[in-house]
């Protein structure tokens, strides 16, 4: 039940991960789930390299849709064979790694039709993935940290309103933390050839490990706003050793 997605220039970049952390020190974001051979989520954790992991995705929610999540071969949500998943999210809590469902996708079945669906979308990530209640958790009782953005289809409307919403529920306990992949310009005028060496992770958008350490961070990690790299994929960080090469920078 994989599904191929068709990646964004930006999303495959290695992008700044902005958390308000209040320091400058950064840290490495993963996305997992959509690649079977990438190993479980507790070992994704166990290696150190991540601070934040993002499991990919909930691909199908908004304008009266049934909310549905896909984590290609990991697991059958339809059974509800995903709820095995919250001892390996409490493994990950319990090393430090904070945990983040990312909802859309390059493919899949999600838009918001007004505020109102935002408003509604938002109770259902909080009772079901967060720090609400139900009876039917897709990834069983372990609260997750957060929500990650990854909008690639359907319209721009009404994101804003999700975002308060989710927001709103860090009243209630438990903060709720929130991220995104945003869309950035390409070609990139002094790495544009390099994006273009990514073939088998996405059409474009690859960075190489001495690019990233010698350009890319040294003119960012002085900002405020700087709060580590986001990598796409687990599994394709494994054939690389991508996140290993940049630890230390």
């Amino acid at each position: 039940m994989a599904f191929k997605l068709n990646i964004s220039v930006s999303f495959i970049c290695l992008m700044v991960l902005v958390l308000a952390t209040g320091s400058y020190g950064g840290g490495i974001s993963i996305y997992w789930g959509q690649n079977g051979n990438e190993g479980t989520l507790a070992e994704t954790c166990a290696t150190g390299n991540y601070e934040y992991v993002n499991i990919a995705f909930l691909a199908t929610f908004g304008n009266g849709q049934t909310p549905m999540i896909n984590l290609a071969g990991h697991c059958d949500p339809y059974s509800n064979g995903c709820t095995g998943l919250s001892s390996d999210i409490k493994s990950c809590q319990a090393k430090g790694v904070k945990v983040i469902l990312s909802i859309g996708g390059g493919a899949g079945s999600y838009s918001l039709s007004s505020s109102d669906d935002a408003r509604q979308v938002a109770m259902y990530f909080w009772n079901n993935f967060l720090g609400g209640t139900s009876s039917s958790r897709p990834l069983g009782p372990a609260v997750l940290d957060g929500i990650d953005f990854d909008i690639e289809g359907g319209t721009g409307e009404h994101w804003d309103d999700l975002a308060k919403y989710l927001s709103g529920y860090s009243k209630k306990g438990k903060k709720v933390y929130l991220t995104a992949a945003p869309q950035c310009p390409f070609p990139d005028a002094w790495v544009g050839n390099a994006l273009k060496t990514a073939p088998d992770a996405a059409g474009s958008g690859f960075i190489p490990v001495n690019d990233l350490t010698s350009k890319v961070l040294p003119a960012i990690k002085n900002s405020s706003k700087y709060g580590g790299v986001m990598l796409w994929s687990k599994y394709y960080d494994d054939q690389s050793g991508y996140s290993s090469s940049i630890k230390s920078h």
